[in-house]
Order: structure tokens, then sequence, then C-alpha cells
């Protein structure tokens, strides 16, 4: 039997919101079309393996490490990895531009032996040759960002459409359609990152019905002083801005300058994805809302996933958490453990 994170995590979205729920099954979406999230999302009930049948070798390729939304994922690994008895070696981009540096790490890792390779990649399809070409030897397993299909053996994650949806429907039903108007500034991410263009498209989306205008874009890479320059510069131009909406580093970073502008009770934060600061944001009233992806779980679902490639025993090729936007009303009933890394929590780059 499993104990500890992954029991909790047995319970899923839904009960990471209302309650725990022990059991040993992770309640997930699983897209009807592999890689088409505008297929029908299935609810599943799925039963994770105890453990691989041999040590296999897992290289993992992150975009960075330089927010804790990505360290939540490295811990889901971690956890998996440990508890299937496999090993995995990490490397990291370093940012959403680095796609050069990214095939390098990536072709390395590979180079030194691995059984399967799991991806967070920096571009939708700037990989695809290098992946295409991995692909013809061992199994390649896309972790969160959205990627082309080409030479993708299996994918965990959620609709970043969904997502962008999420935090633009917070701001609309606050403010419908025919109501008094309120001006956003939009800080999407990276642009050209997998991920940026579809949360842009569904937040927009999310927007529609809504009397909310856009008046400010700001792209960047999601490190937490990026983040803050372009917040500093969207409230020097636009002082009249009702709403700061974007990354989980953005949110962060807009807390404290809101504070020491005397802001905060004017200008409201909606993050598009959960970090623990943001969790904590949304506790203490600082940040409105936002959509809850539990990139613990996607971790896990990732390795658990590669050791199935690696098996031939591999049954659902695209699936992930159940999305849930999490605001002050039910923040407290977050399971913080089921979502984020503990605080304790270092990366690890290697698990032998």
């Amino acid at each position: 039997m499993r104990l500890g994170l992954g029991h909790m995590l047995r319970g899923g979205a839904l009960a990471l919101i209302c309650g725990p729920a022990l059991s040993e099954t992770w309640p997930l979406n699983v897209w009807s079309v592999p890689f088409d999230y505008a297929s029908p999302a299935i609810a599943t009930d799925y039963q994770p393996l105890d453990k691989a049948r041999q040590k296999w070798r897992i290289c993992v390729a992150y975009p960075h490490l330089k927010d804790a939304y990505w360290l939540g994922v490295n811990y889901g690994m971690v956890q998996e990895a440990t508890q299937l008895g496999v090993g995995f070696r990490l490397v990291e981009a370093g940012g959403y531009p680095n796609l050069d540096r990214q095939i390098e790490q990536v072709k390395a890792c590979v180079a030194t032996g691995a059984d399967a390779l799991i991806v967070g990649t920096v571009s939708f399809d700037g990989l695809t040759p290098t992946l295409v070409e991995i692909a013809k030897s061992i199994p390649v397993v896309a972790a969160v960002n959205d990627i082309a299909d080409a030479g993708i053996t299996a994918k965990s994650g959620v609709s970043w459409r969904e997502m962008g949806r999420a935090a633009g429907e917070v701001i609309a039903k606050a403010h419908p359609k025919g109501s008094a108007p309120v001006r956003l500034a939009w800080f999407p991410g990276t642009k050209g990152a997998g991920w940026v263009r579809f949360v842009e498209e569904g937040f927009r989306a999310g927007l529609a019905d809504s009397s909310a205008q856009i008046v400010v874009v700001k792209y960047g890479d999601t490190g937490r002083e990026i983040q803050l320059n372009l917040v500093e510069e969207a409230l020097d131009a636009y002082p009249d801005i009702d709403y700061l909406v974007g990354s989980g580093p953005m949110a962060e970073a807009a807390v404290s300058i809101l504070r020491e502008r005397g802001l905060t009770d004017r200008i409201a934060i909606v993050s598009d994805y959960m970090t623990p600061a943001v969790l904590r944001g949304i506790k203490r009233g600082k940040i409105l809302a936002a959509p809850d992806d539990f990139p613990v779980l996607q971790g896990k679902l990732a390795m658990e996933q590669a050791v199935r490639a690696i098996e031939g025993s591999l049954s659902e090729r695209h699936a992930g958490p159940r999305i849930a936007t999490v605001t002050a009303e039910n923040a407290n009933a977050i399971d913080q453990d089921g979502t984020v890394a503990p605080a304790s929590f270092l990366p690890v780059f290697e698990l032998k």
C-alpha cells in the first residue's frame, strides 16, 4: 500500500478542495483523442503502478527551476520515482528563451544512457526534430507544457486554454458584460513558449462575456525579477489599472509592489496558475484567485507514464489532473502538499 503524499493525492483535485478522500487511485481527465485538448475529456480513476519491473534510468528536462511551480513538478517526480524504484537525471534550461540550450541538454542527457525521456519543453515545436530522433530508440513523455505531437509517446498535462479560461472567468463573473468597465494589465509569460499561446487564447475567451478591457500586454520570462519589472512598467504607464493578471511569479511580485505603492485595496491580482506564494496570497486576501492544475500530480503522472511506456503497459497516453479554481472561500480546504512542494524541499537533479 502506498502512503504519504502519494496516498493523499489519490483523493484528487475535488478532494483537495472539499476535504481528504484517501484512496488508491488518481482522479484524472483522459482525452479521448490523445494530444488533442479539443477532444472530450473523460473522467477516470487511474490506478498507478506499485513498482517498476527494473531500475530504469529516466532523463528529465525542464524549462527552468526559477519558480515554485516547477519545483512542485520535481517534487512529484521524486516521490513517484522513489515509489517505483527508478532513477532519473534532471537538466533545466534556465528559461524559455533558451531553446538551443535545452536541445543540447536533452541530447547530452540521453547520450549518457536512458530508458526514457520526460521533457517539459521551452518551445511548442522547437525541439521536434530532436525528439523525433530520440523517439526512434526510447519513449518520450511530454510533461506540463504543450508540445507538437511528432515523436511524443505520452503526455501528462492539462489544457492551458482551460487554465487561461478559468482565470478570465473569475473576472467575467465579477464584471459581467453591461456592468461598469474595468481595465486589465495582462502578463501572459514568454512570447513563443509552448503554453503561453494557449493560456492567452483561453484567457481572452474567458473574458468574452465581461466588461473587462485589456489595456496593456507585457510578455516576458517567468523569472520573478523580470515579472517585477514588467509590473512596475505597466503601473507606471497605466496607473488606473483595476486588475493585474498573469503568471504565478507575476502575482507574487505584484503583491509587494501594490503594498509599496499603497494600491493593495484598489487593484486586484489574479494568477493563471498556482504556486505556494500564490496560495498564501489567496488565503491572506492579497490575490483574488488562481486555477490549480496540481503540478505535483502532473510530475508523478509523467514519471508513471514513462515507466509504463518502457514496460509496454501504457494505457492512457494523454491525461492530467482536473483543474480547480481556488479563491479565499475554498483556499483553506486545499492540501498544500498535494499542490506544491513543501517549503523544506530542495530540487533533486539526480536520483539513483
